[in-house]
């Protein structure tokens, strides 16, 4: 079952799947498209996953799991990863590599390898004010508050001296 992502509830379950792209206007609508498709299926035990997502920004999947009821269990989760490698076949993007960063410079997004963050930083192109996107939040409340934050309040700031 999916609920709009303004109802779930605050401590539900999300994952985020960053692009190392952004998607054209068609692949967003044919992604968001497929993912009610999967997520109105998803199931863990034989039983349905009161889940819900959204796309951030043409570039960021997030998908969030009211566990309340009924939890992920390893099968469900990994059917859900095994969906987001068909998107990343079928659009011929990345979005399972966690050893990336994105972050924004102005209006604009950057997507670097974490070594070419650490020369963004030694280089002071990018500082501790630089807005990046904090994808290990574990639940809804985290995402809302420490998702898209300066590096100094996220994990991103052990690499400012």
């Amino acid at each position: 079952m999916i609920l709009p992502f303004e109802d779930m509830p605050s401590n539900s379950r999300v994952w985020i799947f960053q692009s190392n792209r952004p998607f054209s206007a068609l692949e967003s609508k044919e992604i968001e498209k497929s993912l009610n498709l999967f997520l109105k299926s998803w199931t863990a035990h034989g039983k349905s996953l009161l889940s819900s997502f959204k796309i951030n920004y043409n570039r960021f999947i997030i998908i969030a799991l009211d566990e309340s009821n009924n939890s992920a269990s390893g099968c469900s989760i990994d059917s859900c990863v095994h969906f987001i490698q068909k998107l990343e076949n079928k659009y011929e993007i990345d979005l399972l590599d966690k050893m990336n960063v994105t972050f924004k410079q102005g209006d604009f997004f950057s997507y670097k390898s974490i070594n070419d963050f650490k020369k963004l930083v030694e280089n002071r192109s990018v500082s501790r004010n630089t807005v990046v996107f904090n994808n290990m939040v574990v639940n809804i409340t985290d995402f809302l508050e420490n998702w898209e934050v300066p590096a100094s309040k996220s994990w991103h700031k052990r690499f400012f001296k």
